[in-house]
């Protein structure tokens, strides 16, 4: 369960300067500004993870191949990119500690996995309304390989970190299948809601 943690502490605590810049590039101040407070928030889960592994001994880690990946990937290219593939993290988080808050065995765990779980919940939909307007521009053939190319690569995410994360979600009474099925059962309800058919031409 410390390991496990530990990625996901390293994945928390970012800056976010890169998001901060494509988000100021937009020309909407509210967004920006909506994104500074999301970024405060996911930096906020890192100190509590912090604090709960300090507290429990085996302390945080300065770096993980994952995150490294992750970051990487999400600089490729502009705002959109970069959403798509937080929005992907957003939802592993939310099957992740949904699975901490139901099943650990530590009322200090409980407390921050569900702290962490409330934030989650508001975050997926902010990312939805961005992704659904930066699409809404994009002819619908296009719209439709981008579906499927963002789907396959939350697939490939949803299996690594199921396979990596087995032992935790083990101890949490949630089992690498479970956790795949149910994950990737709730990034379909987030391409529902990004990709809503353009009524203009159905």
């Amino acid at each position: 369960m410390a390991r496990s943690l530990q990625k996901f502490q390293v994945g928390e605590s970012g800056d976010g300067r890169h998001l901060i810049e494509n988000a100021r590039a937009t020309g909407d101040p509210d967004y920006a500004i909506a994104v500074e407070l999301f970024v405060a928030e996911e930096q906020n889960h890192a100190r509590m993870l912090a604090h709960l592994l300090n507290a429990g001994g085996p302390g945080t880690k300065r770096s993980h191949w994952s995150d490294t990946v992750f970051v990487h990937l999400r600089r490729l290219m502009g705002l959109r990119l970069e959403l798509m593939v937080l929005t992907i993290a957003e939802v592993v988080a939310l099957r992740y500690y949904r699975a901490l808050a139901d099943g650990g065995r530590d009322s200090v765990l409980i407390d921050v996995a569900e702290r962490i779980l409330d934030d989650e919940r508001h975050h997926v939909p902010f990312q939805c309304r961005r992704l659904r307007i930066g699409f809404q521009a994009i002819p619908t053939p296009a719209r439709k390989v981008l579906r499927e190319l963002w789907r396959l690569m939350a697939v490939a995410v949803i299996v690594v970190v199921a396979v990596d994360h087995g032992p935790a979600l083990r101890a949490c009474g949630v089992s690498r299948r479970e956790f795949m099925a149910d994950t990737v059962l709730i990034f379909c309800g987030i391409l529902d809601r990004v990709f809503v058919p353009d009524r203009r031409t159905s």
